[in-house]
C-alpha cells in the first residue's frame, strides 16, 4: 500500500465484512484510529465491540459525544476527563449550575441529534505549549493543569462538531457509529481524587452497538440495584454507617453482627482443621518496622499515624508484620516448616471518600489474613493447598472463579531473580494441577507477584476475594532464617494469602449473590415462630426452645398482630423457615410449616421438623477430608 494509506484500508480490502464493524485499528499491537496513515511495513487487525480495545474506543468515544452535547446544553460548563470504565464511561464537569436526574433525559436527546449528523472525529497535533494557550483561552484550567504536568513535546486533540478535548485516543470514526447508549446516574467526584480538590459533577453512561445489548445491560443493572446491599443492609437491618462515627466505618447490628460471626466462625473451623494456628496481633506497630518491611515508601498514603511518648506508630494497614515477629521470636529448624498463621485481623486503610462505598469499600476491615512461612522445597505443596482450599470453600458459597496472575508493579521491592522465582513457583503450581490462569501484567503487590481469585456472583459480576502472594523479599528484609537439615541457615519463603479477603467486602457479596435471602446454615434467623392468637403464647415459647435446643436460631412473634402481617414480615426479612401456631396445631402438638423457598410444607411435630430441617445443612465436615 503507498505510504498515507488509511490503517483500515488494506483490511477492508481482505475482510470486507468484519471491516464494517471497525472500531479502530490495532497497528503493530497497538490501538489506533481507522484512519491513521500508513508510514512503513506494519501488522494491522481489526478491532471491534468484541476487543477490550475495541471497547474501550466505543465507550470512549461516548464519553466525548455526551460531553459535546453537555457543553450545548449548558454554557460556561468546564471539562474534567472523560475516560472509558468498565460497562460504561463518565464525564467529570464543573457544570453553571448543578445537574439534576431531570437533565439526563435532556443530555441524552441531544446525544441522539449528534449521531444523526455523523459528525466525525478528528485527530489535531499540537506541541504542548500551544495547547495550553488553547486551552487556557478556552478557559479549561482543568485541561490546563494536565497538560502543565505532562512531560510530552507533543500532544493530540480530538474534535467532533463544536467539540475539542485533550485526547490520547483513538476514537471511532464519526458520532453515527455510536449505535446505543444510557446515561446512568449523577455523582459528585473530587478533581483527581483528591477531597482538597473542588468537587466535580460525573455522568455516568454506557453505550453498545445496538439496543438488544442495551436493554440486556439495563436489566443486569436493574437487576443489580435489586441486589444491592446497601439497600439490603438497611432492609434487613443487618449495618449501618453514621455521619457522627465518621465516614467508611461500619456499625454492626445485632443480626449482621451474627452473619459475621457464622461466616468468621466457619473460617475458624477451616482454617483449625488445615493446620493453621490462631494468632493475634497489635493494631499499631513501630514506624521503623514499617519503613523496613517497605511499606512506609510504598503503601504510607493509604496508612494512617499516631504519636504515642514521643515515637511515631503506624496502624496496621496489614497482617504481616506481626506474624513475621511471631516467627523471629525463636530459633526455627526446617522441622518446623511449614509455620501457618491465621488471624481474623482488623486492620485501617486511608481510602479518600469519594471511592467509599458501603461494605465493599471501607476504612476499617477485618481480613482471613494468613501468612506460611516454608522452605523452598514445599512452597508447591503449599501454594496447592492455597488453591485446594479456596476451591473448597468457594464451592460452599456456590462462587465460580477464575485466576489470574498479578505480576511486578513498577514500584516494587526485591531482586528481578527474586521476582522471576517467585512468578514461576505460582505458575508451576497452577500449571500442575491443571488450573487455567490469565496473566495481569503490573499488578502485583509490591514485594512479590500473586494469583488473584476472581469469582462470579449470582448474576455474572466479578468480584477479586482470595489473593496468594510469594513473598522472598520479607524474609530477606527482616533476616528470616530456620536451620537446615545441613546444620546451616537457610532462608525461608512466605506465602501471604487470604481466602474471603476482607471480611466486610464478602459479606456485601454474600447479600448480592444471595439477595439477602441466606441459606440455612447462614441465615442469622432461621426460623421465625409466630402466632395466631395470644393464647398460643405458651406453647409457642416452649416450641422455640425446643427448636433452639435442636440448634437452631429461633425467633418468636407472638404480638397481637393478623398472622398475614406477621408471615409477610418474616417474608420482607427473608427468613428461611416460619413456624405457624394456632389452637389446631396446639392441640395437635403439631407445627404448621411454611419455607421462604418451598411455600406450604404442611404439618410436622417438633422432632420430625428438626430431622427436616439438619437434612437442608451442608455438611460442611466435608472441606476436612
Amino acid at each position: 500500500m503507498p505510504l498515507g494509506t488509511a490503517a483500515l484500508e488494506p483490511l477492508r480490502e481482505r475482510f470486507p465484512k468484519e471491516a464494517r464493524k471497525a472500531l479502530g485499528v490495532r497497528l503493530n499491537g497497538a490501538p489506533v484510529d481507522a484512519e491513521t496513515p500508513l508510514e512503513d511495513d506494519c501488522t494491522l487487525g481489526i478491532l471491534t465491540f468484541e476487543d477490550d480495545e475495541g471497547r474501550h474506543i466505543f465507550r470512549h468515544s461516548s464519553a466525548h459525544l455526551m460531553a459535546e452535547a453537555v457543553q450545548d446544553l449548558f454554557p460556561g460548563v468546564k471539562f474534567a476527563i472523560g475516560p472509558a470504565i468498565k460497562d460504561g464511561f463518565y464525564y467529570d464537569f464543573e457544570p453553571p449550575r448543578s445537574f439534576s436526574p431531570e437533565d439526563l433525559p435532556k443530555i441524552e436527546a441531544r446525544m441522539k441529534e449528534i449521531i444523526r449528523k455523523n459528525l466525525p472525529f478528528t485527530r489535531e497535533t499540537m506541541s504542548r505549549g500551544e495547547a495550553i494557550e488553547f486551552f487556557r483561552k478556552k478557559g479549561e484550567h482543568y485541561k490546563v493543569e494536565l497538560l502543565e504536568e505532562m512531560e510530552d513535546e507533543t500532544v493530540s486533540l480530538y474534535r467532533q462538531g463544536g467539540f475539542v478535548d485533550l485526547c490520547r485516543g483513538p476514537h471511532v470514526a464519526s458520532s453515527g457509529r455510536i449505535g446505543a447508549f444510557s446515561l446512568l446516574s449523577i455523582a459528585g467526584a473530587y478533581w483527581r481524587g483528591d477531597e482538597r480538590n473542588p468537587m466535580l459533577q460525573r455522568i455516568y453512561g454506557t453505550s453498545y452497538p445496538d439496543r438488544a445489548r442495551l436493554k440486556e445491560h439495563l436489566r443486569r443493572l436493574e437487576e443489580a440495584r435489586k441486589r444491592d446491599h446497601r439497600k439490603l443492609g438497611k432492609e434487613l437491618d443487618l449495618f449501618s454507617f453514621s455521619d457522627e462515627v465518621g465516614p467508611g466505618l461500619v456499625i454492626w447490628h445485632p443480626k449482621g453482627g451474627l452473619l459475621r460471626y457464622l461466616v468468621e466462625e466457619f473460617e475458624r473451623r477451616e482454617h483449625l482443621a488445615r493446620g493453621y494456628q490462631i494468632v493475634f496481633g497489635p493494631r499499631l506497630l513501630r514506624e521503623e518496622l514499617w519503613k523496613r518491611s517497605g511499606h512506609y515508601d510504598h503503601y504510607r498514603d493509604n496508612m494512617y499515624f499516631t504519636e504515642v511518648d514521643g515515637q511515631r506508630y503506624g496502624i496496621k494497614p496489614m497482617n504481616c508484620l506481626a506474624h513475621i515477629m511471631i516467627y523471629k521470636s525463636t530459633r526455627r529448624s526446617y522441622r518446623d516448616l511449614p509455620l501457618r498463621l491465621f488471624e481474623l485481623g482488623t486492620v485501617n486503610r486511608h481510602e479518600k471518600s469519594g471511592v467509599l462505598h458501603g461494605l465493599t469499600r471501607v476504612r476499617e476491615f477485618t481480613q482471613d489474613d494468613a501468612h506460611i512461612i516454608c522452605t523452598p522445597d514445599q512452597l508447591n505443596d503449599e501454594i496447592i493447598g492455597v488453591l485446594t482450599f479456596v476451591k473448597d470453600v468457594m464451592g460452599v458459597f456456590d462462587f465460580p472463579f477464575s485466576l489470574e496472575i498479578s505480576t511486578r508493579p513498577e514500584k516494587s521491592i526485591g531482586s528481578d531473580r527474586d521476582w522471576d522465582t517467585a512468578t514461576s513457583a505460582l505458575k508451576a503450581a497452577l500449571d500442575g494441577e491443571g488450573f487455567e490462569y490469565t496473566i495481569n501484567e503490573g499488578d502485583g503487590a509490591f514485594y512479590g507477584p500473586k494469583i488473584d481469585v476472581i469469582l462470579e456472583d449470582a448474576i455474572g459480576r466479578s468480584w477479586q476475594c482470595a489473593t496468594i502472594q510469594c513473598d522472598l523479599a520479607m524474609p530477606e528484609r527482616f533476616d528470616l532464617t530456620y536451620t537446615g537439615p545441613d546444620g546451616r541457615p537457610h532462608r525461608p519463603i512466605m506465602i501471604h494469602r487470604v481466602i474471603l479477603g476482607s471480611i466486610e467486602r464478602f459479606i456485601a457479596i454474600l447479600i448480592e449473590h444471595y439477595t439477602g435471602a441466606f441459606p440455612l446454615w447462614l441465615a442469622p434467623e432461621q426460623l421465625r415462630v409466630m402466632t395466631i392468637t395470644s393464647a398460643q403464647t405458651g406453647y409457642a415459647s416452649a416450641v422455640a426452645k425446643a427448636l433452639r435446643s435442636g440448634g437452631f436460631r429461633v425467633e418468636e412473634d407472638v404480638r397481637n398482630e393478623k398472622i398475614g402481617f406477621k408471615i409477610r414480615e418474616a417474608r420482607l426479612q427473608k427468613v428461611p423457615y416460619m413456624v405457624i401456631i394456632g389452637a389446631k396445631e396446639e392441640s395437635a402438638d403439631a407445627l404448621s410449616i411454611r419455607g421462604r423457598d418451598e411455600g406450604e410444607i404442611g404439618e410436622m411435630a417438633v422432632p420430625e421438623f428438626l430431622e427436616y430441617l439438619r437434612g437442608k445443612l451442608p455438611d460442611l465436615s466435608l472441606l476436612r477430608g
